[in-house]
């Protein structure tokens, strides 16, 4: 398997359908423990440093400061572009993969709304956890108050919380119908409280980095642990806007998508994709190619 791209995410996919992890290479191999050790050791100073600022007061810069390392050990070199507001926010990025979270967290040290499947990695549910993701796991279907309630906790801590409205990943190309659910906490939205939609743009290796339902979150792991070299990722901070002034959930919802699919456009220079796979979870389902359509007729 190529260690670059150009990288088709069928090809992964035909792995894990098989039951088979992709296979990296001894090098690949060799990234792998050479950047976890290096993430080990970070975390060595980081933790202590963490836990003993949390005994006399909240907020504390060292969760940032780590996803910011962790991005750039495993090779993302981010380019911001806007301006991130610094509290009292609800980012609504595109969602391309588990490394949105370091690579938005390690810039706003928000708080995340993330699948329960994140919180099983071990080290990845640690990173998420230090930011006081919220876990949400389908099948469970979470009571929304729960999830609101947790929401609260978290912007207490943090002043700021990212939401993925499309509730799961794509491919970097695509944008798929937003959830509504999680944008209840915004009915009505707190006072003094501001919407922020988020682009982020993984170039050319946007199909290296996406986590794709039918793959597991450890083979997508060691696949971008394994990367040779650096990759750029470029995060637009989109303007911002008073929820107050939209209506509810589904209006902001909609601005938002609106503002994200413009960006998009804008960034891949051609028009978006519809996405690929069925999505069951969310109840997403793939256009299917006409095969009624009769064949042209040959000159």
């Amino acid at each position: 398997m190529p260690q670059h791209p150009p990288f088709d995410s069928n090809e992964a996919i035909a792995y894990h359908a098989a039951g088979t992890p992709l296979p990296v290479g001894l090098a690949g191999e060799f990234r792998i423990w050479a950047r976890s050790i290096a993430l080990a050791l970070v975390m060595v100073v980081v933790v202590p440093l963490h836990y003993l600022f949390r005994l006399v007061k909240y907020g504390s810069p060292f969760p940032k400061l780590f996803l910011r390392a962790a991005t750039w050990i495993i090779g993302a070199r981010v380019r911001v572009h806007g301006v991130p507001l610094r509290r009292d926010v609800f980012f609504m990025p595109n969602h391309v993969s588990w490394f949105d979270i370091p690579v938005i967290g390690g810039i706003t040290g928000s708080a995340f709304v993330a699948r329960a499947e994140i919180g099983d990695m071990r080290m990845l549910g640690w990173m998420a956890r230090l930011n006081r993701t919220v876990f949400t796991r389908r099948e469970a279907k979470m009571n929304i108050a729960e999830q609101i309630n947790a929401l609260r906790e978290a912007l207490v801590d943090t002043w700021s919380v990212v939401i993925f409205p499309e509730g799961t990943v794509t491919d970097g190309h695509s944008l798929l119908p937003f959830k509504t659910s999680m944008l209840r906490v915004l009915e009505p939205p707190p006072p003094g409280m501001l919407v922020q939609p988020v682009v982020i743009d993984y170039g050319p290796v946007d199909e290296w980095i996406a986590w794709l339902d039918q793959e597991s979150g450890i083979n997508n792991a060691r696949r971008i642990f394994a990367r040779r070299g650096t990759f750029p990722v470029d995060l637009y901070f989109l303007d911002p806007f008073d929820p107050h002034d939209v209506g509810g959930r589904k209006a902001i919802a909609a601005k938002v998508r609106g503002m994200i699919e413009d960006r998009l456009l804008t960034s891949l220079g051609k028009p978006l994709r519809p996405f690929r796979y069925d999505l069951p979870m969310v109840g997403y389902v793939a256009p299917k190619p006409d095969v009624t359509a009769e064949p042209k007729a040959e000159v």
